[in-house]
């Protein structure tokens, strides 16, 4: 019996009618030689602290930093979770052999590799990869089904990241938490969660610390054209003053008029940054609303696989994509074909062949999934916000078979005496891609708001004009909207309005495109942040929060994205994932030895959480409905969080050399005899495998261990 596991159940069901698995049983579907079962997002998680030594379970500044010997797994504490791991494990126990139908990306590799470790495989197991939901693409995707192997890289990422954020976010959360909050409340601390954090709050400081300054712009109206001096802004109202009495009552002449043809390509076709902030620039949606949707288009065919960072097909695309529009023509909404028009415009324009270029097919910008489309799949049924996603995502898909946008640009020079004054303007001559978005305001996120029609001007005409001096002053930065906060996560920081040297810079971005949504959202849970309208603003918890952070690691846009790019680098096999974690473990040891070192006093920050509260938080029964996989981050970050160990039983992650490295800390003597940061009255002095303090006879446990040389 082949046994093949999916993500949800829904996902599950879809396979198993496609398999003829129609018996129904507890957790499971069978039939035609096949079980088809499937897990609820994630099954298993790291163990916390308390599942290696009970000496962690206590939140205690001498226990930092944490570094297990070796990181294990272990089942969600959750009587649904365990019960369907049970029969998967039972399943797995007998088969012939394992189809993985996880999710096709990192996060579902990590998902199902954990299960299965847990569940201590034997058998061969077999790799589903496919980019949408529809029967067809299910079908090929079993004929060609991959070698589990080949998808080793992309489980070793998923794995260090996981670890990555295990080892940051356990530590600096006890650390500042116990360091600067009087173990009175968490200070939650994440490697992708502070840095966006940081964006936020810098960007709300500059905006209140910023002085707004006076400037004059001379401007004059000539044939009701606005032209501006191409001297810019003055400084000083007496020099504005001056040049305008010298071109009062002066005749306006133009001295050179230019006309320059240009054309303007399609806009890229959408990954998962574009459609939230398209999403949000819109509609208002929050980027985790959008990524919950376009996942619901996906589950119900309508759409490709949502969680990718690529605006490209692959060339084999190219073949079905006629099919596509084909099935699009025929969506209707209250009984109206509303993409038909369209669609035989473009076949009007471009005859029976579409057009194959290189900003779309381009089979080396393509990892594991291509660009968000249409699968062909007529839409129906949907919700009024699945409709507007999915016409955002289809429209952009017709547009990039449109010829390009031809326009002329006019600029027309003037003098005055000595000045000289400047108007640009832009005709369109054939609208191309343009026409797709005719009737609506959107237009690659934003409205067109720079095509101006001039009069025809002549060189060496001449005439009277009305000039002004108008006084402005210099704004502030805007704040954050999801939408800009979502590019700034995308190009760590850096704020880039051109779309290919914006793709440059994503591999350096913070977080990965499935995970920025829910670091939003965490920031909105631990009351970091607030809504005022479409902006993003730090509550003073936040503000104090980052404020009390003096390690830059922590807080870096730039140091996070370097980190991204390694992990990405680890499933391209340029990296090593041992080194990375390597890294980090040296990382926590000089953070915990530099916060510790610090005699900042405790901070007044307000949370409500609390350390010191075991909470049990009842989860919902997984048993109940599909629910979302977690990220590493919000899993294995939040100690207030924590339950009792579910499974006590040491299982360790096999077979990982690379990452399960034995910590050594380093040997730095020179910290001997240096004043205590626990107890502030003894001195450090050196044991055998520790450094401890010579108050230890009086209870201080301060206590840095390290690896004596060999």
């Amino acid at each position: 019996m082949i046994v093949c596991i999916a993500e949800k159940p829904s996902v599950a069901k879809d396979i198993a009618r496609i398999l003829g698995a129609t018996q129904s049983h507890e957790g499971y579907m069978e039939g035609n030689g096949y079980q088809v079962t499937w897990t609820f997002g994630h099954l298993c998680e790291l163990k916390e602290p308390d599942d290696y030594t009970p000496m962690w379970k206590r939140w205690c500044l001498s226990a930092l930093p944490m570094i297990p010997p070796k990181f294990g797994i272990k089942l969600i504490d959750d009587e649904g979770i365990r019960k369907q791991f049970k029969v998967i494990k039972n399943l797995y126990d007998h088969a012939d052999g394992i189809i993985n139908c996880g999710d096709a990306g990192q996060e579902g590799e990590l998902i199902q590799r954990w299960v299965m470790q847990k569940a201590q495989v034997k058998c061969q197991i077999k790799r589903l990869w496919i980019s949408s939901m529809t029967d067809q693409a299910i079908k090929e995707g079993f004929q060609t089904l991959k070698s589990e192997e080949k998808y080793d890289q992309l489980y070793l990422a998923g794995l260090s990241r996981a670890i990555g954020d295990w080892i940051l976010g356990m530590n600096c959360t006890r650390l500042y938490t116990l360091k600067y909050g009087h173990n009175k409340q968490v200070l939650s601390i994440g490697r992708v969660q502070t840095p966006t954090l940081a964006l936020i709050v810098n960007r709300q400081k500059e905006i209140d610390h910023f002085k707004p300054e006076t400037y004059w712009v001379l401007a004059t109206i000539y044939r009701d054209t606005l032209f501006t001096t191409t001297k810019g802004k003055y400084n000083s109202k007496e020099d504005g003053e001056k040049t305008f009495s010298l071109i009062e009552g002066q005749p306006f002449t133009v001295t050179d008029v230019k006309k320059k043809k240009g054309t303007e390509n399609p806009p890229h076709l959408y990954d998962l940054t574009s459609l939230q902030v398209d999403c949000n620039k819109k509609f208002s949606y929050s980027a985790e609303l959008t990524l919950n949707t376009v996942q619901s288009l996906y589950e119900k065919k309508f759409t490709t696989y949502p969680r990718v960072d690529t605006q490209y097909l692959s060339d084999d695309i190219y073949p079905k994509c006629p099919g596509i529009l084909n099935g699009i023509s025929k969506v209707t909404v209250n009984g109206q074909l509303v993409y038909m028009d369209l669609i035989k415009n473009l076949a009007t324009r471009i005859g029976k062949k579409l057009p194959k270029s290189k900003r779309v097919f381009d089979t080396s910008k393509v990892t594991d999934h291509h660009a968000i489309i249409p699968t062909g799949e007529p839409a129906r049924g949907l919700t009024d916000i699945e409709r507007n996603v999915y016409d955002l995502i289809t429209l952009r898909f017709i547009s990039v078979f449109y010829p390009d946008c031809k326009f002329a640009t006019t600029t027309v020079m003037g003098k005055i005496v000595t000045v000289e004054f400047k108007v640009n303007g832009k005709e369109i001559l054939d609208p191309g891609w343009r026409v797709v978005y005719q009737n609506t305001d959107q237009e690659n996120g934003k409205k067109n708001t720079d095509e101006h029609i001039l009069p025809t001007f002549v060189k060496g005409e001449s005439g009277p004009h009305q000039p002004t001096l108008t006084e402005k002053q210099t704004t502030p930065p805007k704040y954050y909207t999801e939408a800009t906060l979502l590019r700034a996560m995308e190009t760590a920081g850096k704020f880039v309005e051109d779309e290919e040297l914006r793709a440059a810079l994503k591999e350096n971005g913070i977080g990965r495109p499935s995970s920025r949504a829910g670091i939003i959202e965490t920031l909105f849970k631990r009351h970091y942040i607030r809504r005022q309208r479409k902006n993003l603003l730090a509550t003073p918890t936040g503000v104090q929060l980052i404020d009390t952070i003096h390690e830059e690691l922590l807080k870096s846009c730039e140091l996070t994205g370097i980190w991204e790019k390694k992990l990405r680098e680890i499933e391209q096999k340029k990296y090593n994932p041992g080194q990375f974690i390597h890294e980090l473990k040296d990382q926590i040891v000089k953070i915990v030895n530099d916060v510790l070192a610090d005699n900042q006093g405790s901070v007044a920050i307000t949370t409500e959480e609390d350390p010191k509260k075991k909470t049990s938080q009842k989860k919902k029964s997984a048993g109940k409905k599909d629910t979302p996989a977690k990220t590493a981050e919000t899993s294995a970050v939040d100690p207030a969080t924590q339950t009792s160990a579910g499974d006590n039983q040491n299982h360790q992650l096999p077979n990982e050399q690379q990452i399960q490295e034995t910590w050594s800390g380093p040997v730095d003597d020179s910290i001997i005899g240096k004043t205590c940061p626990v107890c502030h009255t003894g001195h450090i002095v050196k044991g055998k495998t520790a450094y401890g303090c010579s108050n230890w006879k009086n209870g201080c446990k301060f206590r840095l261990p390290f690896t004596p040389k060999q």
